[in-house]
């Protein structure tokens, strides 16, 4: 199994911004489309930082690898940004899949909708972590962010909301390196459904409140 995260806090602009951090015990194999330590290959940690509305770097992976090195986090990992209070982390376990998700709906769209210019609204993320106990093949890696999208894409739908998801949404899925290797990783496969199953239901449970910004938290 994948350990719980720790959360814990950065220093920034003299004010402790919530960070959770899963150290995992071993070396896991990981798919992920993150800033950092996306793509596919050994990963030892991951990351999930929140950031104020008003993060405006463009080297989101350098700024990750910075707070990794803050937190002693040594060899490869996979970092994640959100303007949601990690705090509020729902996690989900089925079948010994676990899935943790940080649920923010402030800008759901259709995922084929029309580019066009609109005026400024509240960010929204939905970064999702997940652990599957098994070693998945690289085919099986792929479709298991699939799985998850569709899944997530299904709990928004079940919200009412007029998207499929966010404009920054990532997935993040680790699996042991080494075992028989699963093949398949679609909805209805060993270990796609019991994933599209937890990832359906955190993104439902954490959905269903209307995610405060962290920043506008302290605003008041």
């Amino acid at each position: 199994m994948l350990p719980e995260p720790l959360l814990t806090t950065r220093r920034e602009d003299e004010r402790d911004i919530p960070v959770l951090v899963w150290r995992a015990g071993r070396p896991l194999l990981a798919v992920s489309s993150a800033p950092l330590g996306g793509g596919i290959g050994v990963r030892r940690w991951v990351l999930n930082a929140t950031v104020p509305m008003s993060y405006d770097r463009n080297d989101p992976a350098d700024h990750l690898a910075e707070l990794a090195r803050e937190f002693g986090l040594d060899g490869p990992g996979v970092g994640l940004l959100t303007g949601v209070d990690v705090a509020e982390v729902a996690r989900r376990t089925d079948t010994g899949v676990q899935v943790w998700a940080t649920v923010g709906l402030g800008t759901p769209v259709p995922a084929a909708a029309p580019t066009v210019a609109a005026p400024a609204q509240p960010v929204g993320t939905v970064n999702i972590v997940a652990y599957v106990p098994a070693r998945l093949g690289d085919a099986a890696l792929v479709n298991v962010v699939a799985t998850a999208t569709e899944a997530k894409a299904q709990a928004i739908a079940e919200l009412g909301l007029p998207g499929t998801g966010t404009p920054t949404d990532a997935v993040t899925v680790l699996c042991p390196p080494d075992g028989p290797v699963n093949a398949y990783g679609g909805p209805r496969s060993t270990w796609g459904a019991p994933l599209a199953r937890a990832v359906h239901a955190a993104v439902l449970a954490t959905g269903r409140e209307t995610a405060v910004p962290w920043s506008d938290r302290l605003r008041g």
